[in-house]
C-alpha cells in the first residue's frame, strides 16, 4: 500500500483536465501531491508531456539542451549495505574485491581532461575497513594533480559509512572532505526515499530521512548535489511522487535558509539482471520492466512538481538515447553526461555505458536543440562546432 493521500474530508478531487489547466499558466500553482498523483495516473500523455515542454520553457532556455564531459570512476567496490538491486558490491574481503589507488584514479582523470572534461563522479561502497584520512589523502592529491576538475565525489550512505567508521558527526564528515578538496555530494543511494519501499530493499541504508539529513548538511556547506531516483521496485504511484515530496520539502528548507540546494532532479528505472531482486521478481513472475512511455510520463511528472528545482535531467543509460531525445519535449532540458565508463548500472544488465561529446551533441541538435557543454554546477561552457549541420540531416528538425 502506498502512502495515505491527505484529502480534506469531504472535498472533491479534481479531475485531470482541470490540473493540466491550471499547470499551463503562465503562473501555475504549486502541484500538490493530489492533484500530481491524478496525472500520472489519469492525464493522457500527449497533454501531460504538451505542459511539461511548457514548463521547462519557463525554467532554461527553450532553443537548448546541455550535456556534460565527466568521467564516472569507482574507486572501489567493497560494500556491507547488500541492496538486494545491486550488481556491482562485494562483501569486504571476498574475491572481486578492488580498491584503486589515487595514483590510478588520477590516471582516469588525466584522459578526462584530454577530452576536455569537467567532472568525475567518483564512488564506492561503504568499506568499514577505510578511515577518513584514506579519503582525505585522495581528495588532496586529485585536487593538487587536477585543479580544473570539479570533485563530486561519494553519496550521503558513504558519509553515513565514514562517519560510523570515524565515530563523527556526518557534517564534519563532510566538512573534512570539502577542506580536502570535494566540490560536490552526487545524489546516488536515494533510490526511493519512502521507507515503506526503501527499508524492504535495503534495509541496512536506513530510513530515507537519514538521505535528507546529510543533503541538508551538504546544502548548508555549499556542496553541488543533485537529487536521484530509481523507480521500478513494484512501488505505487504515491510512494514515487511521495520520493518527490521529501526531496522538494528539503529544496524548500535550503532555499528558505539562502542555500542553493539541489541543482537537478535525475530519474532512471531500475535495472534487474544479475542481482538478487531481479532474481526474485522473476521467480515471481514480476519481472516486467519500466518502458519509455512509463518513464516519461515519470520525467514529465518530476518538471511539474519541482517548482523549485532548475533541473530535470534523462537517461540515456537506462533508457536509451532516442527515449532521452523524446524526454527533452516533456520536461527535461538536459541530456546527461558522456560518462566514460560506468560499472553499477553496468553490472545489472545495462549495454551502452558511455557516449561521445559528438554523440551527444547529434542527440539534441537532431532532435531541434542548441547543444551547450556545461559543467557540473550548471554554467555553459564554450562547446565545440563538431561539424553537426541540422539542415544536411534527412527531414531536418523543426528549431526548438
Amino acid at each position: 500500500m502506498g502512502p495515505p493521500l491527505n484529502i480534506t474530508e469531504g472535498e472533491p478531487l479534481k479531475n485531470w483536465q482541470e490540473i493540466i489547466e491550471e499547470q499551463s499558466q503562465s503562473n501555475p500553482p504549486r502541484l500538490t501531491v493530489e492533484d500530481a498523483i491524478i496525472l500520472y495516473d489519469k492525464a493522457d500523455f500527449n497533454s501531460l508531456r504538451q505542459v511539461a515542454l511548457h514548463q521547462r520553457r519557463q525554467f532554461t532556455d527553450p532553443s537548448e539542451a546541455t550535456y556534460l564531459i565527466d568521467r564516472n570512476i569507482n574507486y572501489g567496490n567493497a560494500c556491507t549495505i547488500n541492496c538486494q538491486f545491486c550488481s556491482f558490491y562485494r562483501p569486504p574481503d571476498t574475491e572481486g574485491v578492488y580498491l584503486q589507488t589515487k595514483e590510478q584514479i588520477s590516471a582516469r582523470i588525466k584522459e578526462l581532461e584530454d577530452i576536455e572534461g569537467s567532472r568525475i563522479l567518483m564512488q564506492g561502497g561503504v568499506d568499514p575497513e577505510l578511515p577518513i584520512e584514506w579519503y582525505e589523502e585522495m581528495l588532496t592529491f586529485l585536487k593538487r594533480n587536477h585543479p580544473s576538475i570539479h570533485l563530486d565525489c561519494f553519496s550521503p550512505i558513504e558519509i553515513e559509512g565514514i562517519a560510523k567508521v570515524c565515530g563523527l558527526p556526518t557534517i564534519d564528515i563532510l566538512k573534512r572532505l570539502q577542506a580536502a578538496g570535494m566540490h560536490g555530494l552526487p545524489g546516488g543511494g536515494a533510490e526511493m526515499l519512502v521507507d515503506d519501499v526503501r527499508l524492504g530493499l535495503s534495509p541496512k541504508k536506513g530510513s530515507g530521512e537519514n538521505w535528507i539529513k546529510v543533503m541538508g548538511e551538504a546544502h548548508s556547506l555549499g556542496l553541488i548535489t543533485t537529487a536521484t531516483n530509481v523507480i521500478g521496485f513494484g512501488e505505487t504511484t504515491a510512494h514515487r511522487i511521495g520520493h518527490m515530496e521529501k526531496i522538494r520539502e528539503l529544496q524548500d528548507n535550503s532555499n528558505e535558509q539562502g542555500f542553493q540546494g539541489f541543482t537537478a532532479f535525475i530519474s532512471w528505472t531500475v535495472q534487474l539482471d544479475n542481482n538478487t531482486f531481479g532474481e526474485k521478481r522473476k521467480r515471481n513472475n514480476q519481472d516486467k520492466k519500466v518502458g519509455p512511455a512509463e518513464y516519461l510520463r515519470h520525467v514529465a511528472i518530476s518538471r511539474l512538481f519541482f517548482d523549485n528545482i532548475t533541473h530535470i535531467q534523462a537517461s540515456w543509460l537506462t533508457m536509451g538515447m532516442d527515449v532521452a531525445q523524446l524526454a527533452l519535449f516533456g520536461g527535461a532540458d538536459d541530456i546527461g553526461s558522456t560518462m566514460m565508463e560506468e560499472n553499477v548500472v553496468s553490472a545489472a544488465g545495462t549495454t551502452k555505458v558511455l557516449c561521445t561529446e559528438k554523440e551527444l551533441q547529434y542527440a539534441i541538435i537532431r532532435a531541434g536543440f542548441k547543444a551547450r557543454r556545461r559543467d557540473s554546477e550548471y554554467n555553459l561552457l564554450a562547446t565545440p562546432n563538431l561539424g553537426i549541420d541540422s539542415e544536411s540531416l534527412p527531414a531536418p528538425p523543426p528549431k526548438q
